[in-house]
């Protein structure tokens, strides 16, 4: 191991040591104060956020994911966390040479054309440098940060103590299926062999849609921990918010497409809509739609459960409650008395309130980024407190944060969409069998089936 690994590695021992510090400090005052005065929600999210916010790393990542799910959290404290950035000094010109020449040989430097040593964006896994391919291609390489698999799983250890104050504070939402699926997901997102499967079923799912561009992978110059794609042209969605609203418009109807159209035609979803990993491309000096630029966050659901959806989604909009009842059964919550699926129901109709309604408007009306769903955060979270507990299944977990994030572009690019039409195309001719028969022949194709399937 090189002398710089050596200290990367103790770095980060002492990094979460000391943060495992930090969040016992902030939970033994957090329950301090309730003891004294009954706590103050806002000043325990500050504490939270001040003891998670310095790791600069995965952990950051799993905080955001908390900060969407009602209730898993106080209120206040996902206003805290959702100001949390995930990015990770970048590392230097020595370090970098010596992690490419670890993935792809000694010689790794004369694969390519040219290679910047500066890195073109970084985060909390890796960082993604411009390249040039020898056949003149313009190429984006992803290299992952040493070390990383023991930093996840140090980072994954400390959230045991968070959610072990949260079963304290609030005993009537049970984290137990979120906790595991934070951490398959997050363990996922150091494959990059994983992530370049993804690409390609990204790739496949879009293929027949102008507005939604995918960068490809490049085999031959990527590992488990570097992966290699084209360079996609692009500038970030808010470097058009005061463009027109036809502009806007036609970005956000790509996001839309982007995102809802794998899900209910491929059971799929991009699960970390964070503006970062979008940018809107141009074509004929016009802005043609989005590029899709990271693919680590990808979750692929049961066809039951996508079903279950489109059956939730067709109950609310006829007010049927015994197909809202079905689809809640078909997701895997037990025991839900009327009450309890009412309180269910405020949030889902949250997230459904613009789907339901067949006119042109705006995600939401005067309401910030920030904002987005806390009053209705709040109201199940009192609700709960009578009628709770509930186990959420863990399909929720990245379904609450990739339609919250959606939802916070939109309110970003100020879109007016009818957003119900847009959905209504989405699931035409929905069939679970047909989804079935899709996704089970784009993932093959991708090698992304488990073995002996």
């Amino acid at each position: 191991m090189a002398d710089d690994e050596r200290n990367s590695l103790a770095g980060r021992v002492l990094r979460h040591a000391r943060i495992g510090v930090d969040v016992g400090t902030a939970a033994a005052r957090i329950a301090g104060g309730r003891l004294i005065g009954g706590g103050d929600p806002a000043r325990e999210g500050r504490l939270i956020a001040e003891a998670l916010g310095g790791l600069k790393g995965p952990l950051m990542k799993v905080a955001q994911f908390l900060s969407t799910i009602p209730d898993a959290i106080p209120a206040e404290w996902a206003a805290e966390l959702a100001r949390l950035q995930a990015h990770a000094p970048p590392m230097g010109r020595v370090f970098v040479k010596r992690r490419m020449q670890a993935e792809l040989g000694p010689d790794w430097a004369s694969r390519f054309a040219e290679f910047e040593h500066e890195p073109a964006h970084a985060a909390s896994l890796g960082q993604v440098h411009r390249a040039v391919a020898h056949d003149g291609r313009r190429l984006a390489v992803k290299l992952q940060y040493p070390d990383m698999a023991s930093a996840v799983e140090a980072d994954l250890s400390q959230l045991s103590g968070v959610f072990a104050l949260m079963r304290r504070l609030r005993p009537q939402i049970d984290t137990t299926e979120i906790a595991a699926e934070i951490g398959e997901r997050i363990r996922e997102e150091l494959d990059y062999g994983r992530e370049r499967r993804h690409m390609r079923l990204y790739g496949l799912m879009h293929g027949d849609d102008p507005t939604v561009r995918i960068p490809e992978p490049v085999d031959e110059l990527s590992t488990g921990r570097l992966l290699t794609m084209t360079w996609l042209e692009g500038r970030g969605l808010l470097a058009h918010k005061e463009a027109s609203q036809a502009v806007r418009n036609r970005i956000s109807e790509a996001m839309f497409r982007a995102w809802w159209h794998p899900f209910c035609r491929f059971g799929v979803i991009h699960g970390d809509p964070h503006l970062g990993n979008y940018a809107a491309f141009e074509e004929g000096g016009e802005v043609g739609g989005v590029n899709l630029l990271d693919f680590g966050c990808v979750r692929i659901f049961p066809v039951h459960f996508v079903e279950a959806v489109i059956e939730h989604y067709r109950g609310l909009l006829h007010d049927d409650r015994d197909r809202v009842a079905a689809a809640y059964e078909a997701w895997g919550f037990r025991n839900l008395t009327r009450e309890l699926m009412e309180t269910l129901d405020i949030w889902a109709r949250f997230l459904y309130g613009p789907l339901l309604t067949d006119r042109t408007r705006k995600i939401a009306e005067g309401v910030s980024p920030i904002e987005f769903g806390r009053a209705q955060a709040m109201a199940v979270a009192e609700a709960l407190k009578t009628h709770g507990p509930v186990t959420p299944p863990r399909e929720f977990l990245f379904m609450d944060r990739a339609a919250l994030g959606l939802g916070g572009v939109f309110i970003h690019l100020d879109a007016k969409l009818n957003f119900h039409r847009l959905f209504e195309t989405a699931i035409e001719e929905f069939q679970a069998s047909r989804l079935h028969e899709r996704q089970s022949a784009a993932l093959r194709t991708c090698e992304l089936l488990p073995a002996g399937q």
